[in-house]
């Protein structure tokens, strides 16, 4: 009886495409949707396994995955991602979709609070990975964000150069400007700027004790303590004044109760004249928490916000937005290159991590891809100022700078380590 209702249930999910489900020995079932779209078969190792997905297919099913209790024929991960994302839509509309995504909305209003010291574990629980996985896929400047592809882009390497220059050309730096740097990372973006204007003074916050330990590693080396320094500190915590202030891929993890401190804290940190570049993963449709499965394993704490929402925020400090940029698909590619790179590398990633481990990385980084690629994922960059005559009148400043800052971090080595 509960597999019939489980049964009927799935059958509902599926409106693109068709799915062919063999659970355990039993004879495969397949589900057709309307419209023509991926088609996918998987094997469930049981009953129990099947009655979970139907129940909380934002949990489960990455679960099942990563448990070896969910096999894809062909181990085609892409056709199982395309299929679930393009059905998404249609199983919110119905009964048990809106259950359970009111049980994860709920779960999510109590994570989100993000309290200095939540914040701190949040980030610890993700950025404080062996360096051996992050070194699998990132880049040598491990950037670990959205990427920044053109037309001549066939690498993640160039790709994140592009990145860098254009952030760079955003904060329209200036000699012996002071650039605070909220969620540094491991400090690739601070060299890059020093890289890109070596007369500057550049300050990096993370609440990663790991990544904390390699920025001041890769500072002493490259003899910059005069020009860097790395923190240990939440940004609200941050006190002085600076030219400019840049966070890249920080504010999925302040929480949407603390969008207003945070750009207070912005208005407060920066200069009368000065400027401020934000990048983040946003969402085209309503502002909403990461899902189940990616809070539960990759970023507890994780929110993504709306542009609506942010300028809201931002007009309520006394800010100004000087400029915005979405960028569709760069992040779908970002995730492309990352996963190749996970791939090849994955007799050293087996040296450190499990099966289970393994198999909750490839779908995590599939996942986010496909979520921008078929889904209301983007990333926005706005700048922010106090005088709305901060940068040149006509924004083409921002390519010419963007093509010099290129050429010249293409030929300095990352972490402006020469002997790296």
């Amino acid at each position: 009886m509960l597999n019939w209702i489980a049964l009927s249930v799935f059958k509902q999910f599926v409106n693109v495409g068709k799915i062919t489900v063999k659970i355990a020995d039993k004879k495969p079932i397949t589900c057709y949707g309307r419209h023509d779209g991926p088609s996918v078969m998987v094997t469930l190792r049981s009953n129990r396994v099947f009655r979970e997905i139907v129940m909380r297919p934002d949990l489960a099913i990455g679960e099942a995955y990563m448990n070896g209790d969910l096999i894809i024929e062909n181990d085609d991960l892409d056709s199982l991602m395309l299929f679930l994302m393009s059905n998404h839509r249609h199983w919110l509309t119905h009964w048990a979709g809106r259950t359970s995504l009111a049980i994860s909305n709920r779960l999510a209003f109590l994570r989100h609070h993000n309290l200095v010291r939540a914040s701190k574990r949040n980030v610890a629980h993700h950025y404080d990975l062996k360096d051996t996985l992050f070194d699998s896929f990132l880049d040598p400047r491990r950037q670990y964000s959205c990427a920044y592809s053109d037309d001549s882009t066939t690498t993640i390497e160039q790709a994140q150069i592009n990145k860098l220059a254009r952030i760079a050309a955003k904060l329209n730096i200036q000699p012996h400007d002071t650039i605070l740097d909220i969620g540094c990372g491991w400090g690739g973006l601070a060299h890059a700027l020093i890289d890109c204007v070596p007369e500057t003074h550049v300050t990096g916050i993370t609440l990663s004790e790991r990544q904390l330990d390699f920025a001041t590693q890769q500072r002493d080396q490259s003899g910059r303590q005069q020009q860097l320094d790395f923190h240990l500190r939440d940004y609200r915590h941050q006190t002085g004044k600076f030219d400019r202030i840049v966070s890249v891929g920080m504010l999925e993890h302040v929480g949407p109760g603390n969008y207003d401190t945070y750009f207070k804290t912005i208005k407060k940190l920066l200069k009368p004249k000065g400027v401020a570049l934000i990048h983040s993963i946003g969402v085209y449709a309503h502002p909403h928490p990461c899902n189940r499965w990616l809070a539960k394993y990759i970023f507890p704490g994780g929110y993504l916000p709306s542009l609506e929402q942010m300028v809201k925020s931002v007009s309520k400090q006394g800010l100004k937005i000087i400029d915005v940029e979405i960028m569709r698909d760069h992040y779908a590619e970002t995730l492309r290159h990352w996963r190749l790179r996970f791939r090849n590398n994955i007799d050293t990633i087996r040296s450190e991590y499990d099966d289970r481990f393994i198999r909750m990385w490839e779908f995590y980084l599939v996942g986010c891809e496909y979520f921008f690629r078929v889904q209301e994922g983007m990333v926005f960059q706005f700048q922010l100022a106090h005088d709305h005559t901060a940068v040149p009148l006509a924004r083409n400043y921002i390519t010419h700078q963007q093509k010099i800052y290129r050429d010249l971090l293409c030929k300095t080595p990352p972490f402006g380590n020469r002997n790296s």
